[in-house]
């Protein structure tokens, strides 16, 4: 699929309010993370509807977020300023990050690097704006082969993040709504 007709897909999911993968709920490995670690600036990448932005500022985060679609990031920005929460939320492309100023000491993915097809640009960008010793706290589902369409990552998709400099250190197997493998991984930067 296109860009231009990726984007528009998301975009409608978003108006219709028919976006699965957005729950409007964090994730209990979030809240894992934050009770482990001091707070520091966060960036949440493919932020959705900012569920994530706003459990991590009222854990005293200073955190920011992107997302591809203009729609999610509308609703976000709404929702922020409802929570009465200070944080910068921007549109933005994975593999590029254009927007994102700065070093963040944790980078979360729930959901997105599994459905970029540039990964290597992801990391590339990733790891730009990790500071040393900076998280990456990850989920995403795996496919069974290449050649079945759509996202989800491939043992190939993991093979690749070592060679970014990122350590994993730990991993947590399982499945998700739809039954399909899922894990979440938490990487660090060396």
């Amino acid at each position: 699929m296109n860009s231009l007709l990726r984007r528009i897909k998301f975009d409608l999911s978003y108006l219709l309010g028919n976006a699965p993968w957005d729950s409007g709920i964090s994730p209990p490995e979030l809240y894992d993370f934050i009770a482990a670690h001091p707070a520091g600036r966060a960036l949440d990448i493919g932020c959705g509807t900012g569920t994530n932005i706003i459990t991590l500022a009222n854990a005293g985060w200073q955190a920011a977020g992107f997302d591809y679609s203009a729609g999610a990031v509308r609703i976000a920005k709404r929702k922020l300023k409802n929570a009465k929460v200070n944080a910068e939320i921007f549109r933005d492309d994975a593999t590029k990050m254009q927007n994102a100023r700065g070093s963040f000491d944790l980078a979360l993915d729930l959901g997105c690097f599994h459905g970029i097809q540039n990964k290597a640009d992801y990391l590339t960008q990733l790891t730009r704006v990790l500071a040393p010793n900076g998280f990456w706290l990850l989920y995403g589902f795996f496919k069974p082969n290449a050649a079945q369409p759509g996202p989800g990552l491939l043992p190939s998709d993991l093979d690749l993040i070592p060679r970014h400099n990122l350590t994993l250190l730990s991993r947590k197997d399982g499945f998700d709504k739809r039954e399909r493998p899922s894990a979440w991984f938490l990487w660090q930067a060396e």
